[in-house]
């Protein structure tokens, strides 16, 4: 373990962060995309620092292998730009650089500053930089080059105590951006780390603030959570810290009052719950009360079907469709949407998810011709969610 000092003002040495050799962190090289190395190595043979930061580094320690790889610099990112022609500059107040190989996107930003508080995007050091970040687990840099971590805030050993703890104080991580809380239960959950008392009443305590987030952050939010192997602990955890509400009110309700539903909606979740596939003709196991031993059983081969399939359980009248038309299942198409709110997906995704839980019981709902789709689209509360 080796030491990183920096000078104070009065010209004495501080202790700044800790490094971590590859002895000691045992990230495996294998696991970093190789295209997240070529970039990372592009910098600093151009003369700028550079790491991978983040979920990526934390995933790396715990021996998991990360889909997605977010990196740092000092270098502006003009000058990201000139040094990648496969790149463009995104955003407007703080501006970042998108690395493109194929179709695969690499995030690039520039260390930031403290000078303007929580809220500023002016440019800065590493040092700055770190005390931005939410959770010291995610404020670990790694340097693929040379195999190192570099860490300011102790995150090594706090994964090591699977420990969830802030990095900036209580009062302010959540006002400065309420995602973080269901980023806090999402991290806990899904790694099993414990979340402090202190931080957890903070959670219970400022969840309206979940009510100011937009429609589009929240179902990043739950996309991210429904494609998770812990999504049903993660759904619980939201639940009893009085979150999921804010994402899913309507679930949430039906959960509080309904314990059937909440069974089985964490058990859909969870992948444990797909029901029996009609044959031609034959009901499914859920339609005649008993199993189906002739029926084959479809996987959740959507992320969407595991909030909607429960919900369409109970309001769809199964024995009473036997056409599969539009006009026989739109209303189903609608309630759905509704059902979700204020996760707003792609129309496409949630009609294939919906298509795929009405196949389920030998269904097939037949496509909506092009003028029915323009008279669909005059109807507000399939096309956008209600205001």
């Amino acid at each position: 373990m080796l030491i990183r000092y920096g000078k104070e003002q009065n010209g004495k040495l501080k202790k700044k962060a800790v490094v971590y050799t590859q002895d000691e962190h045992k990230i495996n090289a294998a696991d970093v995309d190789n295209d997240a190395v070529f970039i990372t190595g592009r910098l600093r043979a151009n003369g700028y620092e550079s790491y991978i930061v983040g979920g990526a580094v934390r995933d790396l320690i715990l021996g998991k292998k990360p889909k997605d790889f977010d990196i740092v610099t000092n270098a502006a990112p003009a000058r990201i730009k000139r040094i990648f022609r496969n790149s463009r500059i995104i955003g407007r107040r703080f501006r970042l650089v998108h690395v493109f190989f194929g179709s695969r996107i690499f995030e690039v930003s520039t260390f930031r500053s403290q000078k303007d508080s929580h809220a500023g995007n002016t440019y800065g050091t590493i040092e700055e930089d770190v005390l931005r970040r939410d959770f010291t687990f995610n404020a670990l840099f790694y340097d693929p080059g040379r195999q190192i971590v570099v860490d300011y805030v102790n995150g090594m050993i706090d994964i090591r105590k699977r420990l969830l703890q802030p990095i900036m104080p209580v009062e302010l991580i959540f006002k400065d951006d309420p995602v973080r809380m269901i980023r806090a239960v999402k991290y806990a959950a899904a790694g099993g780390f414990s979340v402090p008392r202190n931080l957890e009443r903070r959670i219970r305590k400022e969840a309206p603030l979940l009510g100011g987030i937009s429609p589009s952050r929240l179902t990043e939010e739950m996309s991210k959570i429904i494609r998770s192997p812990a999504a049903a602990l993660i759904v619980e955890n939201l639940e009893k810290t009085g979150l999921y509400g804010f994402l899913q009110k309507e679930a949430a309700d039906l959960m509080r009052n309904n314990s059937a539903f909440r069974s089985a909606y964490l058990k859909s979740l969870a992948g444990e719950s797909a029901p029996a596939a009609k044959q031609s003709g034959v009901p499914s196991g859920r339609q005649s009360g008993k199993p189906n031993s002739n029926t084959n059983v479809t996987p959740n081969v959507h992320p969407l079907i595991a909030l909607i399939r429960d919900y369409l359980e109970l309001i769809t009248p199964w024995q009473e469709l036997q056409k599969g038309t539009w006009e026989e299942c739109r209303d189903f198409f609608i309630s759905a949407r509704r059902f979700i709110l204020p996760m707003n997906p792609p129309r496409v995704e949630l009609e294939k998810a919906v298509r795929l839980v009405f196949a389920e019981h030998g269904i097939v709902v037949k496509k909506t011709r092009p003028v029915e789709r323009r008279h669909e689209r005059k109807n507000p509360a399939w096309g956008k969610p209600a205001k």
